[in-house]
């Protein structure tokens, strides 16, 4: 999903004693497609589903993706999709839309992939939507190598204005960053490529690709035993 309707909220935000109505319904798609081009879809994919295997025994940590988030109560108009988005300390369900208000906070971590037209409204009008939304870290990749560098940006929220994260390059020309609210390092490896990385453990999260080829690694072994165990019984 890449449009969404994008107000002048900053200076008037929203009453407190405004009455949630229930009778207003929020839309779970905006008909737009979910990417516009593989590297954008792949980096999509890739993070959304390393994030939710690297957090599935936590109970409190969502993990989600090309959802639409409402923001401004009884607003359906108002909404932003974010490529991926993690919160912290909410229940683990599944969901059609994020409604920040029901929900009770907004996500704690955000990322957008950069793609032809949605670099620059990620660098400007989201910013400014996910500061005023009380998004922690907002990160930025660009899986094109195409539209800014370097490929990867992350800022913290301070006192409600984003402030740049530090990056490092090693001697291979791989670019990493930390997030504290994941506890994680991401790293751009050539390519670009966008990886997530256990800074104690010094485990690598595993993508989609990775996780098949594992399985089926672990079934061919499988397979390799029984195969041996009948050839030693049929000897006996």
């Amino acid at each position: 999903m890449t449009a969404e309707r994008v107000p002048s909220f900053a200076k008037h935000p929203p009453d407190e004693d405004v009455v949630d109505d229930l009778s207003i319904e929020y839309p779970s798609s905006d008909g737009e497609p979910m990417a516009e081009d593989d590297a954008q879809l792949t980096a999509m994919i890739d993070g959304i589903s390393s994030l939710r295997v690297w957090f599935d025994s936590r109970e409190d940590v969502y993990t989600g993706g090309d959802m639409l988030i409402y923001f401004r109560i009884n607003d359906n108009e108002t909404r932003v999709a974010p490529d991926v988005f993690v919160v912290l300390g909410t229940e683990k369900h599944k969901r059609s839309s994020w409604i920040v208000w029901r929900e009770g906070k907004a996500p704690d971590f955000v990322m957008e992939m950069a793609s032809g037209s949605t670099w620059r409204r990620d660098m400007r009008e989201k910013r400014d939507i996910y500061a005023e939304m009380g998004v922690t870290e907002y990160w930025r990749f660009d899986p094109s190598g195409e539209y800014f560098a370097p490929h990867l940006i992350g800022e913290h929220l301070t006192e409600g204005e984003y402030q740049g994260l530090a990056l490092e390059e090693d001697e291979q020309g791989s670019m990493r960053g930390h997030s504290a609210v994941l506890g994680l390092d991401l790293y751009v490896l050539p390519g670009p490529e966008l990886r997530f990385r256990d800074p104690v453990s010094g485990e690598w999260l595993r993508t989609p690709h990775e996780e098949a080829t594992a399985r089926r690694e672990v079934e061919e072994e499988n397979r390799r035993l029984r195969e041996q165990l009948r050839e030693l019984q049929s000897r006996q």
